[in-house]
């Protein structure tokens, strides 16, 4: 028996070269990222028209982003694992053709229930997509600058990806209609599968390759029940008319049900993960103070910021008469606000460590979230909105990054990839509960302010809506803060990691396991 690394010197150099092509995979997966990350903020600046068009209520408005972030938050641990054994080059472009036509039928839905349905299906196959082509750069970049460089294109599509979402929203729902903010990416994606059938090469993952399918229906329908119960505590407290008074809101016992339902699914599910043998969400990985911290601060400010997006939405829309293009280039401060911040705080996190990082910059995000419970019907954009994007932007910078580096800290490497995957879900669902939360608050707020300023007549009614909306934003926004506060304690109680506890390897961040 030969001895290693001595009589096979030239097989292990070639087993070592790096794929030739590697670059151009690196294009086929960034296209990819780009278009999931550009899907969010598109839709975004398309939802007031879609909801005038196809009659849906202020209720039911926040499933068209609630359905797409469900499905992908809770879905994509499974799809990791499903790209992991099945191949991720094949689960690739079965989530790339999957996503392509989700879009089509959400672009050509008549009504709401499609329309609905349709974000959800791109919210499953954008699950599938997003770890695969994660683990694929991981495979296809063996070496680790090369890695790093490779991982730093898809840190910069993150940022900005979502401004040009927010431009090429407007452009299209103001120019052609709200259907192609989903029909755009019907092209892109049968473009971008075929470029990847000759570019990207095929790796799967060896050992034990069991699905945990009950705790993927158990966190799912736990879930699911958890939203539907916030939006039928809006929906009661929210009626077609926003004059009546008949409400049930958190009362009714559709609302209670869907409640007790959700909080008894979501326990099995802690129970089950516990015990399965090859669980969804090892258990050992939101136990370590740090990563749980980590966990739960994406959760609190996922909840906060999508919520943050969409009142803001309606705010330029409806209350300010923006155009889509004029609200899309409104938003533009926040994103680059991020992107020109992180640099910064790429370059601290190693002097100053997490803790001094994620505290001021969640103290910055409530001051600005706060500030926006000062809009008016008639507020200047550059004196109280663009102020306020800016604080908020620059500060969550300083928690984003840091966050999702104690995310990894004392990981084993078999569990960094879920731990990757983990901190991603947190913001996905946070994303769904805090806009369905907030909307059902909205709602409550809205119809609070015609109680207790009872139009005399239709017309009267309507003349009063716009303030109507004001004062539901300022609660909204004022939940909002609260949602930040709660990050901020968060982090104030259970991150302690220093400076010199935080992993500076990208490759951690999903699972390299082949």
């Amino acid at each position: 028996m030969s001895e290693p690394d001595s009589t096979t010197p030239q097989a292990s150099s070639q087993a070592a070269e790096p794929d030739p092509g590697r670059w151009w995979a690196l294009v086929v997966l960034a296209a990819a990222q780009l278009m999931i990350i550009l899907d969010a903020s598109i839709v975004n600046i398309a939802l007031p028209s879609a909801q005038a068009d196809l009659d849906i209520s202020n209720a039911d408005r926040q499933w068209m982003i609630t359905a797409y972030t469900l499905a992908f938050g809770a879905l994509l641990l499974l799809g990791g694992r499903i790209a992991d054994y099945t191949g991720r080059k094949r689960t690739f472009i079965i989530g790339l053709i999957g996503f392509a036509a989700a879009s089509a039928i959400g672009g050509l839905a008549p009504n709401q229930e499609m329309l609905f349905g349709a974000r959800a299906l791109q919210g499953a196959f954008a699950a599938l997509m997003a770890p695969a082509s994660l683990s694929i750069v991981t495979v296809t970049f063996t070496e680790p600058k090369e890695r790093a460089k490779a991982f730093g294109v898809f840190g910069a599509l993150s940022g900005g990806g979502a401004a040009i979402g927010l431009i090429v929203g407007g452009i299209l729902t103001e120019y052609a209609s709200w259907r192609w903010c989903l029909g755009v990416n019907v092209p892109f994606a049968v473009i971008v599968a075929a470029a990847a059938v000759p570019l990207v090469k095929e790796s799967k993952a060896h050992g034990d390759t069991r699905y945990d399918v009950p705790g993927v229906l158990l966190a799912t329908v736990g879930l699911f029940s958890l939203v539907y119960g916030f939006t039928e505590a809006a929906r009661a407290k929210h009626p077609d008319d926003p004059t009546s008074t008949a409400v049930q809101g958190w009362g009714a016992p559709s609302t209670v049900t869907f409640l007790v339902v959700a909080v008894v699914l979501l326990a099995a599910f802690v129970v089950w993960e516990g015990r399965a043998r090859n669980p969804m969400l090892p258990l050992r990985v939101v136990s370590d103070r740090n990563r749980g911290g980590s966990f739960l601060t994406f959760l609190f400010v996922g909840a906060a910021l999508y919520a943050m997006f969409l009142f803001l939405t309606y705010y330029f829309q409806v209350n300010l008469g923006y155009t889509p293009l004029k609200a899309g280039f409104a938003f533009l401060p926040f994103s680059l606000g991020i992107i020109v911040a992180a640099g910064f705080v790429s370059n601290l996190l190693p002097r100053l460590g997490p803790r001094a990082l994620m505290i001021p910059g969640l103290l910055m995000a409530i001051v600005g979230m706060l500030l926006l419970t000062q809009i008016d019907q008639d507020s200047n954009y550059w004196l109280l909105v663009f102020p306020s994007m800016v604080i908020m932007s620059v500060g969550l910078a300083g928690v984003f990054i840091p966050a999702a580096s104690t995310s990894l800290i004392g990981v084993e490497s078999h569990d960094a990839g879920v731990a990757s995957a983990t901190l991603n879900t947190s913001q996905q669902i946070g994303g769904s509960l805090g806009t369905a939360l907030l909307n059902t608050v909205f709602a409550g707020a809205v119809t609070a302010y015609f109680t207790d300023h009872p139009p005399s007549s239709p017309d009267e009614g309507q003349q009063l809506l716009p303030l109507a909306f004001i004062h539901g934003y300022h609660v909204a926004f004022l939940w909002g803060a609260f949602l930040f506060a709660a990050a901020l304690v968060a982090t104030l109680v259970l991150i302690n990691a220093h400076r010199e506890d935080i992993p500076a390897d990208p490759s951690l961040l999903v699972d390299s396991e082949d």
